[in-house]
């Protein structure tokens, strides 16, 4: 009779091969899962109004264009009057009030602009634009007029809805609380996205919620590099982030210089140029400092601001931000027409000109039409994956219910070499975005709290699930985090 061999001693002792060491991206994924879901759950409420207001304000500029084609738009004519003539006649129309600046008619077929600060009823803030044709005289009708792209009550109410909610200062913070989450969500989710295998990824003959995840990343991977922009282009005029942006331009000594109105002719540091502007016919009048701002290659459109007191300079400034961007500016002195001051665009520090064209391009004046049907079809994207997102964690309540929430614990497992430097620029982070670093601190706190409560009652869960005995029981846990 045949016996089996008998292991030795040797080999019964063995000790069992060690598992793999995990790559420090298996230990940062469930953490950037976590982090991506709650974040989600928690700024998509806000991210929503964000959208559906950019939205309304992308289309908003051809919308103006047809709601006030009349004071708009004039039939081109064969010779313009001068520009003092056009002023008197909106002058005539609107004696009161101070003339604040003048936007000569910039085409053959457009109107000027002439726009009155103090008149009763108009916002403090804004100003009455008069409209005049620049060959007629005729004033075309006066409507308010508000920054310094000239947004009409249109246009202006949706910016003000947009960026505020019309809520004034505190309303702002809602606009900054999503731009600032933005860019975290956008990236989290393209990191997820392709570090899933590319079977994973796949929509076509999918159903459930592997097919609302496949749409969620799909549209969310081509429209991330666009919200990464948004956001970070929105932070910089916010209330919070922007100081500290602004801040840190000046220390770098990167802020957006202008042209000097007083005599000298150096440039001024910072700051808006001209201030309160007085009465348009100071010295030499507006067509001869039009013919020398001319001279000096100041092409359409352009902007005059009156001189703010006897001691002041005119100042003609370009204002096109479609590209290639006009923004040039000259001092001319009211006594003698001669420019005092010239400030070109081109020589603005590097980082003056990135917020100028972040700015435009977030506004969808830097590239036109172009422009704004873009951040139309980003709006339309996050507005969906918003919609996506909140379906697959009803999905993972199979249908009847919101699913269960991805797993706590998730740092626990990601090594100090990777969490220190990771916690670090976390910090830093928040200390310029207060906006994001306030709300991840509470919510850190609240998530050690309940984690702690729950390990009080025995019920602690860590990112592969909840700890339990049972061999098939841990499988299932991690089958369904992998798959989340």
């Amino acid at each position: 009779m045949t016996t089996a061999p008998t292991a030795t001693t040797d080999e019964a002792a063995q000790p069992p091969a060690p598992a793999p060491a995990k790559s420090a991206w298996a230990t940062l994924r469930p953490l950037v899962l976590r982090l991506h879901f709650y974040a989600g759950v928690v700024v998509a409420p806000f991210l929503l109004v964000a959208a559906l207001t950019g939205l309304l304000y992308a289309a908003s500029f051809q919308a103006e264009k047809i709601v006030y084609d009349h004071e708009l738009t004039v039939p081109a004519g064969d010779r313009e009057l001068p520009l003092s003539e056009q002023v008197a006649a909106a002058r005539e129309a609107h004696p009161g009030g101070t003339i604040a600046a003048v936007r000569p008619a910039p085409e053959a077929d457009a109107t000027t602009r002439v726009m009155l600060s103090g008149i009763p009823g108009v916002d403090p803030g804004h100003t009455l634009a008069v409209f005049v044709d620049p060959y007629t005289a005729e004033v075309r009708g006066e409507l308010e007029q508000y920054g310094s792209t000239g947004a009409l009550p249109l246009r202006t109410w949706i910016d003000e809805f947009h960026r505020d909610l019309h809520l004034g200062e505190t309303g702002r913070l809602y606009s900054e609380f999503a731009a600032s989450w933005l860019w975290v969500i956008a990236a989290g989710g393209l990191v997820l996205w392709f570090s899933r295998r590319r079977a994973l990824r796949t929509v076509r003959g999918t159903g459930g919620r592997r097919r609302t995840l496949g749409l969620h990343g799909s549209v969310g991977a081509w429209a991330a590099i666009g919200f990464l922009l948004l956001s970070a282009t929105g932070l910089t005029w916010s209330t919070y982030a922007g100081a500290n942006i602004g801040e840190l331009r000046a220390s770098l000594g990167q802020e957006t210089p202008s042209v000097s109105a007083a005599g000298g002719g150096e440039h001024a540091g910072h700051g808006p140029a001209g201030g309160p502007a007085g009465d348009a016919v100071h010295g030499v009048g507006l067509d001869k400092v039009l013919t020398a701002a001319r001279a000096e290659g100041l092409g359409d459109p352009v902007e005059i601001v009156p001189p703010a007191d006897e001691t002041s300079a005119y100042v003609v400034k370009q204002i096109q931000r479609s590209w290639p961007v006009k923004q040039d500016a000259v001092a001319v002195d009211p006594a003698t027409g001669e420019v005092t001051d010239v400030l070109r665009f081109a020589d603005h520090p590097v980082l003056a000109k990135l917020t100028r064209w972040g700015i435009d391009l977030h506004t969808g004046t830097l590239f036109g039409l172009p422009n704004q049907i873009v951040l139309m079809a980003l709006a339309a994207a996050l507005i969906l994956l918003i919609l996506w997102g909140y379906r697959m964690w009803w999905q993972r309540g199979r249908g009847s219910a919101f699913g269960r929430p991805i797993p706590r614990g998730a740092w626990q497992q990601v090594p100090p070499h990777v969490l220190v430097p990771l916690l670090a620029l976390i910090a830093v982070l928040g200390y310029f975005v207060p906006l994001l670093g306030i709300p991840l601190a509470v919510f850190l706190a609240v998530d050690i709290l309940l984690g702690e409560i729950a390990h009080r009652r025995g019920r602690r869960t860590y990112s592969g699930g909840p700890v339990c005995s049972g061999t098939s029981s841990t499988r299932e846990s991690r089958t369904r985090a992998a798959a989340a």
